[in-house]
């Protein structure tokens, strides 16, 4: 091979390459679509089998503006939510936390000498 058949080569792998992931990417957003009718996601899926590059241009012309906002929708629905850090921290007094221990203890929730050790570790943070 020549130098310019194996440049060829490359290029056309990453085209084939970049064709996949499109094709991919057409029907993982096909899936994530809940507004498309079971139906209308059989024919694209059909069409993509019989005339695939074709469909996937079709696909990201007609619905490429609305694949971004179901992909976001998507990423970010199952993240986990952050803390509220706006929300200023109650502000805790080792009376307060001797008060709450001793109302554990009263309630039979925690022996004498938990509420001992809970007593000396409130006077010792502060």
């Amino acid at each position: 091979m020549d130098f310019w058949g194996v440049v060829g080569f490359f290029f056309w792998t990453w085209v084939f390459v970049c064709y996949l992931v499109l094709l991919f990417w057409v029907l993982a957003d096909l899936f994530r679509d809940h507004e498309l009718n079971g139906w209308w996601k059989a024919l694209w899926i059909i069409c993509l089998i019989f005339v695939p590059f074709v469909t996937a241009l079709i696909y990201m012309i007609t619905r490429g503006a609305s694949m971004n906002e179901r992909s976001a929708r998507a990423r970010y629905d199952n993240a986990p939510v952050p803390e509220d850090y706006s929300k200023p921290e109650p502000s805790r007094t080792p009376a307060a936390d001797i008060a709450q221990a001793k109302e554990l203890m009263d309630a039979g929730t925690i022996t004498p000498g938990e509420f001992d050790a809970l007593k000396a570790k409130a006077m010792g943070g502060y």
